[in-house]
């Protein structure tokens, strides 16, 4: 059920994907029924709270862990779930317990207008959290716009404090306007984090000068481990660096490191804190420690198609329900028909594990 892109050229200087806003028609009523819709529990008793939402597949970076140096075109404006059905999908999926909201991409910041979403989204009842995972480069002239609109939370990638480093792993120029963006964040009143993610033979050496580069902004970092979700399917073991790794790597300049309480038990970073209290660090482990066990996410693509897992072969249509009029009990039993066929884990370590037919930005990061 893999959607190929649509028309749209790739450019190596794309700063901002080029189509026209979207018309925005009030098409769903915030007043419509609040009845409570049943929670979406998988068959191994997992209740799903979180909703990662892709509102596009175009990035203005190439980031060689998430997508090929080359894209021949990306999905056209039609074949993008529009606001108002993405809107229509949480305000059904928040009556089933959904309350935390990420918007990724591709690059996010790439989608027009995306201040609007997130109004809609804020509006919604039971939604508690909207949060945003960005490579930066475009937030500076966005930022305001998004906080005034219900923006609560941002991550934003930063692999390498190097120019070099980084136009290796992103191939493309833009370090610069990464660190405008992270400044521009700072500024506001949201809950700012940064992410990492380490390949030994590329930026392994950038992981001391990332924390203290954190510590000194007085921002939180967390180091994800390199998965197989290339689009070029050159994923190999040998490039992963573990947690524990970079733990000992970490403790060896920083001194020791405290492990804190998770206060959301399916968060999937451990996390701690620096020995002079300042800042701290957390890594997400899915290839060495999976946390598939407490997993409670679920995502939809920018073409509307919902997923159990990052790994999963399956998707569920919902843009072309939302399109047909369908009833919010029938949204709701399409995304309980994709929560109970999910899987107790993702396999990467099993002997039958395959890559998704889609890379991680045609599915969301």
């Amino acid at each position: 059920m893999v959607c190929h892109p649509g028309s749209q050229m790739d450019s190596p200087n794309t700063q901002r994907m080029t189509i026209a806003s979207e018309s925005l028609p009030e098409k769903y009523s915030l007043e419509a029924s609040r009845e409570p819709l049943p929670q979406l529990i998988d068959s191994f008793g997992r209740v799903h709270e979180s909703l990662r939402i892709s509102v596009t597949d175009a990035c203005n970076i190439r980031c060689r862990y998430c997508m090929p140096e080359t894209v021949a075109s990306f999905l056209p404006q039609h074949r993008l779930l529009s606001f108002d059905s993405i809107a229509r999908v949480v305000s059904v999926l928040a009556r089933s317990g959904i309350r935390k909201v990420r918007l990724t991409g591709g690059e996010p910041l790439m989608r027009p207008n995306l201040e609007r979403l997130v109004d809609k989204l804020a509006k919604i009842p039971g939604v508690d959290q909207i949060a945003m995972t960005t490579n930066a480069m475009l937030l500076s002239d966005q930022i305001t716009a998004l906080e005034s609109a219900g923006l609560t939370h941002i991550n934003i990638s930063l692999d390498t404090l190097r120019e070099a480093a980084f136009k290796r792993i992103s191939r493309r120029d833009g370090l610069d306007a990464v660190l405008r963006g992270i400044e521009s964040a700072i500024s506001t009143k949201l809950v700012v984090r940064l992410n990492a993610l380490l390949m030994r033979d590329i930026n392994l050496q950038d992981c001391i000068p990332l924390v203290e580069f954190a510590r000194a902004k007085k921002l939180f970092i967390r180091f994800i481990e390199f998965m197989p979700l290339d689009a070029d399917r050159q994923w190999s073991q040998d490039q992963v660096v573990s947690g524990t790794e970079l733990r000992l790597v970490l403790e060896s300049h920083f001194g020791p490191l405290t492990a804190i309480g998770r206060a959301d038990p399916a968060q999937p970073s451990s996390d701690f804190v620096f020995e002079d209290g300042q800042g701290g660090v957390g890594f997400i482990d899915p290839v060495s420690q999976p946390f598939c066990q407490s997993c409670n996410r679920i995502r939809l693509t920018a073409d509307g198609k919902l997923r159990n897992c990052l790994f999963s072969q399956e998707e569920w249509d919902l843009k072309a329900a939302c399109e047909s009029n369908a009833s919010d009990h029938e949204i709701h039993s399409i995304a309980t028909a994709c929560i109970r066929k999910k899987y107790a884990s993702h396999g990467i370590s099993e002997s039958n594990f395959k890559q998704p037919e889609r890379a991680m930005y045609q599915i969301g990061g």
